[in-house]
């Protein structure tokens, strides 16, 4: 996997914005509102991947399912500055496939998705 596929497989998705809020070196996938307005609701976060050195990538997950694939891939570990019970860190070095990674990223933007207000659910493109 490389940051270009990841960045277009990310961005595909609707309603999705990129940023950096925690520096230069951690590209931000969010899914949500752009709008600061506070009836709008914010983003939230998806997807974390370091710009510096590609070699993993953060992805929020079902906490079952989470365990599971922690358990079938040593390349999926419980996520590195993030929630363990909620988020993968999910290494793009080959031992993952790129399939599940980018299947893991539709998981991710899913269970997100479906957590923000229905008035903004609605308001978003029809993936």
């Amino acid at each position: 996997m490389d940051l270009d596929r990841f960045r277009q497989h990310c961005l595909a998705k609707p309603g999705v914005t990129e940023e950096t809020p925690f520096g230069p070196d951690v590209l931000v996938f969010k899914v949500g509102p752009s709008s600061r307005k506070p009836s709008d609701g914010q983003a939230k976060l998806f997807a974390l991947a370091p710009l510096d050195l590609f070699e993993s990538v953060n992805l929020k997950c079902d906490p079952e399912r989470a365990v599971e694939l922690r358990a079938e891939h040593p390349g999926i570990t419980p996520g590195y500055h993030m929630n363990k019970v909620h988020w993968n860190t999910v290494a793009c070095d080959g031992s993952v496939p790129d399939r599940l990674i980018l299947e893991l990223v539709d998981h991710s933007y899913d269970l997100v998705r479906a957590s923000l207000p229905k008035k903004v659910r609605e308001g978003l493109e029809k993936p």
